[in-house]
């Protein structure tokens, strides 16, 4: 078995306070915080659209104020600070990490220009329709790793069938423009003859859809568990590329187990 530490904080961090205060002397920093500390184990693909699985390790780090509106979130969302907050729509700044891809990543890859380090910056909204569900899209512009744009719309049902544990789940849709798509799926000539893939012109559109679950327990007071699955099938451009149909896969399957602590502290 091949353990891939892959810190993936675009998925294990969320910066979660509410909108800035009016007061005059007042400070975003003052006041308590806590602190949620963790990791997840999962097995998924080595790249998007791989058909060879891998086990991968990543950090879990979550930062914000005890009161704060968010009512749920998801292993899925990207850093985010919210600008506006009025309890049943939330908004404002999210981003993500992007990591290097390239034919240290998998052999299938070799040939193909890298994905470098990088991220994407852009803004989020989310509403509470119910009680019991929670709509969120996001929308980011890839910074040096790509310079296309990324949309994700989820949607997650969630109840709480004791006061310790939480199941949830819903639907999941992508899209991407063109920039983005050939970039992680394109073919040009040069990498074409370095790497035996047919050459392949990629453009925008949708991108994947899929499905998510999740089983939350909050094992103590600052300790909580989770096991969680993704399913995903590439859509469009992206599951027509030569190096998703020769070498990869359209189905992505993530399965994993998380656990986080928290730590309380007050800024004076």
């Amino acid at each position: 078995m091949r353990i891939k530490i892959a810190f993936l904080l675009s998925q294990g961090v969320l910066l979660a306070a509410g909108a800035v205060s009016a007061q005059e002397d007042w400070y975003p920093w003052d006041g308590d915080w806590y602190l949620k500390v963790g990791g997840t184990g999962f097995v998924g693909p080595k790249f998007e659209g791989s058909s060879n699985q891998v086990f991968q390790a990543a950090p879990l780090v979550s930062l914000g104020k005890p009161g704060s509106a968010v009512r749920f979130s998801s292993r899925n969302d990207s850093m985010s600070y919210a600008l506006f907050d009025e309890g049943s729509f939330r908004g404002g700044a999210a981003g993500k990490l992007i990591f290097k891809r390239d034919g240290e990543t998998s052999e299938d890859l070799e040939g193909l220009d890298p994905i470098k380090f990088g991220g994407e910056v852009g803004g989020f909204a989310e509403a509470y329709p119910t009680e019991w569900m929670r709509v969120r899209a996001e929308l980011r512009q890839g910074i040096r790793s790509h310079a296309g744009i990324v949309g994700n719309f989820d949607v997650d049902a969630f109840v709480d069938v004791s006061n310790k544990i939480r199941i949830s789940g819903g639907p999941r849709l992508t899209a991407a423009t063109k920039k983005y798509v050939n970039a992680y799926y394109g073919v040009d000539a040069v990498e074409s003859a370095a790497s035996g893939l047919d050459t392949y012109s990629a453009h925008g559109g949708l991108h994947s859809a899929g499905v998510g679950a999740a089983v939350n327990w909050q094992a103590t007071e600052k300790l909580e568990l989770g096991a969680y699955a993704e399913y995903r099938r590439l859509l469009g451009s992206a599951a027509d590329s030569t190096l998703v149909r020769d070498r990869g896969s359209r189905n992505d399957l993530v399965v994993g187990l998380s656990a986080t602590y928290r730590f309380d502290f007050t800024v004076p």
